[in-house]
């Protein structure tokens, strides 16, 4: 795909110094044709977002069993109505226009439905409907504010996907074991076990489970960059958006 100079390729390099396409330009074809790059790139950027779109709909006082459904049937219609035709990328990142979406579905178009039968849905995304109430369960008690609820967990979801693509290309190169043990060191948790001890499960040598540990932070920056890169406008935002995103989980 060749995007227009208006959807142009941003955000960065892979590691063999290709520019990439972000998500947000190929999903803005959606709204222009029926292409199946952009249907299965949006596809892709809902599996990462489900959750937080769930949470906020929970926040917002609705029960397990509609706030499924909710969110069922918000990524349908989305896509069958190609609401992101809508979609200015000049305006701000992708999780502000996709929440705003939602927040214009909840108050316009889920009363339509209501006299539909439960479960008629087309199911856009597969889930464990206990998982994801188990998930919310958990969220802390405190008063967070709807949206808040889903900035920490696009944030938490988006790292947690990351950590997912690192120990699969661990375990591709057959590595599976060290990455599990050095996991815990990717952004330098206190009260770990030492490099020395680490060195002794591993039965290696602290040296090299210093090198060990620096390519694992690097190549997790590198794979974070890139998965931020996919939901801003421009190249310039990434590191802005980094930081946004570590600041919502440490707040």
């Amino acid at each position: 795909m060749t995007p227009s100079s208006q959807e142009e390729s941003v955000q960065g390099k892979d590691p063999a110094g290709h520019f990439l396409t972000t998500h947000w330009s190929v999903v803005l074809q959606a709204g222009q044709g029926n292409s199946l790059e952009a249907h299965e790139a949006f596809e892709k950027l809902c599996r990462s977002y489900w959750y937080p779109l769930y949470a906020y709909v929970r926040r917002k006082g609705h029960g397990p069993h509609d706030a499924q459904d909710l969110t069922q049937d918000f990524f349908a219609r989305f896509l069958e109505r190609k609401y992101v035709s809508l979609a200015d990328r000049s305006r701000g990142k992708f999780r502000s226009f996709l929440l705003t979406s939602l927040q214009h579905f909840l108050v316009n178009e889920w009363s339509k439905t209501q006299t539909a039968k439960r479960g008629g849905a087309q199911k856009f995304i597969s889930w464990d409907e206990q998982d994801a109430e188990a998930r919310y369960l958990a969220e802390p008690s405190d008063d967070l504010a709807p949206d808040r609820i889903f900035e920490k967990r696009w944030a938490t979801s988006l790292l947690d996907h990351v950590l997912v693509r690192l120990r699969e290309e661990y375990a591709a190169a057959g590595k599976s074991k060290p990455f599990e043990a050095l996991k815990v060191f990717v952004w330098g948790e206190r009260n770990v076990a030492t490099y020395q001890e680490m060195a002794a499960q591993l039965r290696t040598s602290e040296g090299a489970v210093k090198v060990a540990v620096h390519r694992l932070r690097q190549r997790y920056r590198e794979l974070l960059r890139a998965q931020v890169a996919q939901t801003v406008s421009s190249a310039d935002e990434v590191d802005e958006e980094l930081r946004y995103l570590i600041s919502t989980v440490s707040g």
